[in-house]
């Protein structure tokens, strides 16, 4: 209840400020973690996490080693994680007032191509194959789902981008849990209400933050989007 009394005040902040350039500031210090979970963090095998890992409240992180944490710090339990589950909690109630300009409920994902928007499921959504995300020339177009339930992906399904699209400009907003298939490769920041897992082999370029629940990985790779510079004036 409390996140709500502060998030009109977020939002007229952000009024003024273009869709398309919104992804840092909604995220504030949540930015810098590959991965982080409320309840347990697991991990099988080598994953490989390039950014910060963080659980807040709870303090059970298990399987780094033999997972390895590059580019970053683990945060257990402490100011550093509570603030970041703090700041993707605000980013998740942003992106779930944002107006959808799609609504694909009931629609694989995969075979589609889409260009920049807000994307809308009513319930569960489905990976299986590719989705193709396209940018149209435009480094700063931003795509955003709101899954009212699950999100989940077949084994081997993939996301990509072209003409320009960012992993950083790319967002899911999942009302329950998300599941990535084995040797799924996925592209953007993952704010799940309850649990984020993946597969056997999955990767990930964003993020995944797991807002109430647990993160479980199992020999993953999961990197930082890369910053996209400003231009020169």
């Amino acid at each position: 209840m409390k996140s709500k009394l502060w998030l009109p005040a977020l939002l007229a902040a952000l009024m003024a400020v273009p869709l398309a350039s919104m992804a840092d500031l909604m995220l504030a210090s949540a930015e810098s973690f590959a991965v982080l979970g409320s309840t347990t963090v697991t991990s099988t095998g080598h994953t490989v996490l390039d950014g910060d890992l963080g659980l807040s409240p709870n303090l059970s992180i298990t399987g780094f080693p033999p997972g390895i944490v590059t580019n970053g710090m683990i945060y257990a339990g402490e100011a550093v994680a509570q603030q970041a589950r703090t700041d993707a909690v605000a980013a998740y109630l942003v992106l779930s007032s944002e107006a959808s300009s799609q609504d694909l409920s009931g629609q694989d994902l995969g075979g589609l191509t889409l260009v920049s928007g807000v994307r809308t499921y009513t319930s569960s959504a489905q990976l299986t194959g590719t989705l193709i995300l396209d940018a149209q020339g435009d480094s700063n177009a931003r795509f955003d789902f709101l899954i009212g339930s699950t999100l989940m992906t077949a084994n081997g399904a993939s996301v990509q981008l072209i003409n320009g699209a960012q992993a950083g400009n790319v967002f899911w907003q999942v009302g329950s849990s998300a599941t990535f298939g084995a040797d799924t490769v996925f592209f953007g920041s993952i704010l799940a209400d309850q649990s984020i897992t993946l597969d056997t082999g999955a990767n990930l370029t964003g993020r995944a933050l797991a807002l109430n629940a647990a993160v479980t990985l199992d020999n993953n790779l999961i990197t930082l989007p890369v910053a996209i510079p400003e231009p020169m004036q």
